[in-house]
């Protein structure tokens, strides 16, 4: 079985980085690994259209080219997208719009294996492939190993965020300003002081109870503020959002160069 590096790294407690992505293209996948730069790469299932092909291609292409990988999952139906995207061989489990104790150990459950959670063996999906390509212990194995990360983006949640973070099996989690602020009747305002507020009581709460917090950035001079308060985990930019950047910039450069023909 392949090796998760997210796990190995989050386990020795080193600095990990990702990239996110909306397109599901495999060749987009290798791209990122030939870079040499990046531990995972993380599907943003919650907002980019897929099908069931696509997670068994996604998982494919990462694991040619040795990079892992993870897959933000919506709020439902979030046990049915886990146990398909671990079938399919994706590692690591994101998930949003979490709101209570419950919703946390429902994420857990909903990537470990039985009898610890809720994933069977599914030996005639990819990950099993009729016993050769993994066994029922390394499937355990893969389910023990999946980190399993928290979107801390609703009121309710950072409220009881101590007890979210004390169920067994939380690995990390993210803070989310967009929809926090929707949940505090601020919608769009990511930068106001209790928007702040809450993300700072998110990052030194995960960090005093053991739990990776991760900060999702555009830019590496971003990192320095996140790297200040102790975080060690970081989620560089996304495909959509470099692409509008490039194209908008550069179009508008070469818009001046042509004006002037």
């Amino acid at each position: 079985m392949k090796v998760n590096k997210l796990r190995v790294l989050l386990d020795k407690g080193e600095p990990t980085l990702g990239t996110r992505v909306l397109m599901v293209w495999p060749g987009l996948v290798e791209v990122l690994g030939y870079t040499g730069m990046y531990d995972y790469v993380e599907f943003l299932g919650e907002y980019g259209p897929y099908t069931l092909h696509d997670l068994d291609n996604f998982a494919r292409a990462a694991e040619l080219v040795g990079i892992s990988t993870m897959i933000k999952i919506d709020q439902e139906p979030r046990t049915y997208i886990a146990g398909r995207a671990l079938a399919s061989g994706i590692e690591n489990f994101l998930f949003a719009d979490i709101r209570t104790v419950e919703d946390a150990e429902e994420a857990v459950k909903a990537v470990r294996a039985e009898p610890k959670g809720k994933s069977g063996y599914r030996s005639d999906r990819r990950i099993g492939y009729v016993s050769k390509k993994a066994s029922a212990q390394d499937i355990v194995k893969m389910c023990d190993d999946a980190v399993v990360a928290l979107m801390i983006e609703k009121k309710s949640a950072v409220e009881n965020l101590e007890e979210i973070l004390s169920v067994d099996g939380v690995d990390m989690v993210q803070f989310g300003p967009a929809d926090y602020s929707l949940s505090i009747g601020r919608p769009g305002e990511r930068n106001h002081p209790k928007v702040k507020e809450a993300e700072l009581k998110t990052i030194k709460t995960a960090l005093k109870m053991d739990v990776a917090p991760r900060a999702e950035i555009n830019t590496p001079e971003d990192a320095q503020r996140y790297i200040d308060l102790g975080v060690r985990n970081f989620s560089l930019n996304t495909d959509l959002k470099i692409l509008y950047t490039w194209w908008k910039e550069n179009g508008a450069k070469l818009r001046r160069i042509l004006s002037n023909l």
